[in-house]
């Protein structure tokens, strides 16, 4: 989306001296080789179109009372980020021209105040949080948006060790971050949303900005064999293989569904009632079962986690009701060394993750790089 600066813009001829966004002229004092255009004047300037300075005859040597950058000649000098709204500026330029002449100039001006606002309703991961290498960066707003590619250019995120990553639009309130590979681990992660003055919606600007840091802790990368029965545990390059059962797929949702999910939460204790209905064909109903050492892998309740008791199912058949359950010292170690976000590639099955109905699972990973894009405002054609 081009971003259109008001046509009418205030001309500056550079003297000694500081105007008061008033052309100035003195006899005697001889031609002026440099001229300074500045796109924002008066009472009422969008905060989204920021300002623009431009040097004609001349350099910019400097420009204040706003955050930019200069022309890698620089003979322009732009905003970096949107304006706040119902706010007064003095923006000032100094140039030098081809003689080595030094002038300085200003404008004042007042944005526009926002009829609406929108914010940042939450962001996750937490403050502070430490994370997996699969943790996404998911931003949900107070309302809806509707200029995405605004709002999308104005998300930035840091990783100390330069990790490629591009946004996806999860639905008009909820935008997801997540990296082309796995996050490199170890390492500090930043997200600043600059929304101050964007324009999300015909009359809706940001008003505030929002920052989160967060680590990404060990890299545990979990894969799941439903057909070897064996799941094997890369925790930052140490391997280790536990016997598993996966879904008996008596029922569909017995079927552990297959792809590439992320670690949600994990509890010493979790109390399990079964999915199917009481004495419906193929279902092993239960209700009230104490399960150990549980993390959650899906919002429709598939864990993985200590088997209670049926031990000789472990490495040789699929008998759980879609959990993957594991040995007392399988689940004991996965259920330490569990951090949010970390992967869990379940393989073999025909129940896929990506299916799955639940608007909040994280199946992120199941997109590959080229449809993460196609749901970005900026790099693909983001989904309605």
């Amino acid at each position: 989306m081009k971003i259109r600066y008001p046509a009418v813009a205030v001309v500056f001829a550079l003297v000694a001296g500081c105007s008061n966004g008033q052309a100035v002229s003195r006899a005697g004092t001889g031609a002026v080789d440099a001229t300074v255009r500045i796109s924002a004047s008066g009472q009422k300037v969008r905060p989204d179109q920021g300002v623009t300075v431009t040097a004609s005859g001349g350099t910019l040597q400097a420009v204040t009372g706003a955050i930019g950058r200069f022309s890698a000649d620089r003979t322009s000098w732009k905003t970096t980020w949107a304006l706040k709204p119902g706010s007064a500026y003095k923006v000032t330029a100094t140039a030098k021209n081809a003689k080595g002449k030094v002038s300085t100039v200003s404008s004042t001006f007042r944005t526009e105040r926002a009829p609406r606002t929108v914010g940042i309703a939450s962001v996750t991961p937490a403050a502070g949080e430490k994370v997996g290498v699969g943790m996404p960066v998911i931003v949900d707003f107070t309302g809806p948006v509707a200029d995405r590619a605004n709002v999308e250019k104005a998300l930035e995120v840091t990783s100390g060790k330069g990790d490629e990553g591009a946004w996806s639009w999860i639905s008009d309130r909820r935008v997801v971050y997540r990296t082309r590979k796995y996050w490199h681990p170890h390492q500090k992660i930043a997200f600043t949303a600059h929304l101050t003055g964007v324009r999300a919606a015909k009359d809706t600007y940001g008003v505030r900005d929002v920052t989160r840091s967060f680590t990404i802790g060990a890299s545990n990368v979990t894969v799941a064999n439903a057909r070897t029965h064996y799941m094997t545990v890369d925790h930052d390059g140490t391997v280790k293989r536990f016997k598993i059962s996966t879904g008996a797929g008596t029922t569909a949702d017995t079927i552990t569904t297959n792809g590439i999910h992320l670690t949600r939460e994990k509890r010493p204790v979790v109390t399990m009632t079964a999915t199917c209905k009481k004495g419906s064909p193929g279902c092993d109903y239960y209700e009230g079962e104490r399960v150990e050492l549980a993390v959650r892998i899906t919002v429709g309740g598939e864990y993985v986690h200590k088997s209670v008791g049926e031990y000789y199912y472990l490495g040789r058949q699929n008998a759980s009701h879609g959990c993957v359950r594991t040995s007392p010292a399988g689940a004991r170690y996965f259920y330490d060394i569990s951090q949010r976000g970390d992967i869990v590639d379940v393989t073999h099955t025909t129940r896929r993750f990506a299916d799955e109905p639940y608007a909040d699972d994280w199946k992120f990973w199941t997109r590959s790089w080229a449809q993460w894009l196609a749901g970005s405002a900026l790099h693909g054609s983001s989904p309605a």
